[in-house]
């Protein structure tokens, strides 16, 4: 594929905390530890304090991947090895996590992880002593099946139809059949993908949780680049955490210091993404999640008779940690104290929120990650392709309105000058004329001239924009072309990336397509990547 990079900021799609952020703007950087290059790499890594308990997260994974295993799974030996390789003190983690979206959900799903993989890779070549390994988070703990139950191909929604409760990592995805093979049939696999046929059924029907078979899946498509996957629904893991579990729900701290983080930011005109509660934890049993509220000197579940003193909290606490789930304010943390993690990578909505979370990680002593905003991308089929270069049409000018893009081609290509600006610029001059002569008469005609002026600009404007719009009707079909080349690349007016599934471009090109994303995404580059066939 043919690459072409264009700036976030050109796109017109990233918030400008976002921007902001990437050009190391002043005002920000009370709200992270490092920048995202390599030399705030080398600065954590020389001071870098690791919470996790390696033994612990290696005996994890190993159980999780291997223990209980169908004979048919096969996971691969390089991924053993990074599993291996984290008990070692040289040895970091490269972190993004997503909700347990069936099919992969959209296709910034993979964007995350392949992000994380080539920042591995980089890592280790710039640091040859030390290892970094690519984890993908499992949001196994969360509770909105409605976010995760869909995905789209080509425009058409595939939807499993179910009413779940409680963890989805949990739930059990034998209900899935009518949206599996729905998914088979929309893409054409067993003629055309019989490989991807088989992962998307033995991801569906060989395991009894979601969170099981979201791994399966995860790992057909990027184990052989070396991707750990990790789910931290898991009693060794929240028993590392106790500590700060019981502490943050009687003292409230999260509740404290993000509440006074996200009124220093929303004094810079931050969009707040996240607020906090008084106690940032779930109840989480088979079938239940819900929060936990302090009322009447007690700690109460919501939505069921379940409740607990504070002696009671501190013994439940200490004997069943895996009860206890953090929302998505304390996750981070979580994570940080389970992972000798270094980064993590996110969408652009993500590494705003973790802007607010820093003066926690303070409090509880626990070292910030450097934050990554996720590679972008916009894959453009061989057809639409050809017809963007036969147009001239330019990478940056795809992320314009249709009718920029109509217009700017209009312009390009009439043998008319539609353009009014030099006729513009001479009137300009006659009115500073005209400004003149009026002030040497009166003074207080001066603003009326000018008041002329900008109506007659408004005019020009008017008139500019008809010439366009009448000549717009000579070229009905290179029009008709652009209409659709937008409708197809950025569904309902919005990015590929946050809609389309891999699933049509996996089917035509295969794990090649995985090695172009690798090959062409640069992490620290902070470019929005237009992949051309």
């Amino acid at each position: 594929m043919d690459a072409n990079c264009i700036s976030y900021k050109d796109t017109g799609y990233f918030s400008q905390t976002v921007i902001d952020y990437l050009d190391d703007a002043p005002e920000l950087r009370a709200f992270y530890s490092h920048r995202p290059d390599m030399k705030g790499f080398e600065a954590l890594l020389q001071n870098k304090k690791v919470a996790a308990n390696r033994d612990v997260l290696a005996q994890v994974l190993h159980d999780q991947y291997f223990k209980g295993a169908e004979p048919t799974t096969q996971y691969s030996g390089l991924v053993q090895q990074n599993i291996e390789l984290l008990k070692q003190a040289d040895t970091y983690t490269i972190t993004t996590g997503h909700q347990l979206n069936i099919f992969a959900g959209p296709l910034y799903f993979l964007y995350k992880i392949v992000t994380a993989i080539k920042l591995a890779r980089q890592l280790k070549a710039q640091f040859p002593d030390k290892d970094f390994v690519p984890i993908y988070w499992m949001a196994s703990e969360d509770h909105d099946f409605a976010e995760i139950n869909y995905t789209n191909i080509g425009g058409k929604k595939v939807h499993w139809w179910y009413e779940a409760s409680g963890a989805t990592g949990r739930i059990n995805p034998d209900t899935i059949r009518q949206a599996l093979n729905q998914y088979k049939g929309v893409l054409g696999m067993e003629g055309n993908a019989p490989e991807l046929a088989e992962i998307v059924e033995t991801t569906y029907t060989k395991f009894d949780k979601l969170a099981d078979a979201t791994r399966y899946l995860v790992d057909a498509l990027f184990g052989q680049y070396g991707l750990v996957i990790i789910d931290a629904d898991d009693h060794r893991f929240k028993q590392h955490f106790a500590p700060i579990i019981e502490r943050d729900i009687i003292e409230q701290n999260s509740f404290k210091n993000i509440t006074e983080t996200n009124a220093k930011l929303h004094q810079l005109g931050v969009h707040i993404q996240v607020n906090p509660r008084e106690i940032n934890f779930f109840y989480l049993l088979d079938g239940l999640r819900e929060r936990i509220v302090f009322e009447n000197d007690s700690y109460n579940v919501l939505n069921t008779e379940i409740s607990f003193t504070e002696a009671e909290l501190k013994q439940e606490i200490g004997t069943y940690p895996e009860r206890f789930s953090p929302n998505v304010v304390m996750r981070p943390l979580y994570q940080e104290c389970i992972l000798p993690n270094i980064a993590y990578v996110g969408g652009g909505a993500e590494v705003v929120y973790w802007l607010e979370l820093k003066s926690n990680f303070d409090l509880y002593n626990v070292d910030f990650p450097i934050l990554i905003l996720r590679n972008s991308g916009l894959v453009i089929p061989k057809d639409y392709a050809a017809k963007i270069k036969r147009m001239e049409i330019k990478p940056a000018d795809l992320f314009k309105t249709t009718d920029e893009i109509k217009n700017l081609w209009v312009k390009k290509n009439s043998q008319h000058n539609l353009t009014l600006k030099e006729e513009w610029r001479e009137l300009q001059a006659v009115f500073e004329k005209i400004k003149l002569r009026a002030y040497k008469i009166d003074s207080t005609l001066a603003p009326s001239a000018e008041a002329v002026k900008v109506r007659l600009e408004h005019a020009i404007g008017n008139l500019e924009k008809k010439l366009v719009k009448a000549e717009k009707k000579n070229y009905p079909t290179r029009l008709e072309q652009i209409e659709q080349i937008k409708a197809a690349l950025f569904p309902k007016d919005s990015l590929q990336e946050r809609s389309e599934n891999f699933g049509l471009f996996y089917v035509k090109w295969g794990q090649s397509f995985i090695d172009e994303l690798i090959n062409n995404f640069e992490p620290l580059d902070f470019k929005f990547t237009v992949l051309s066939e």
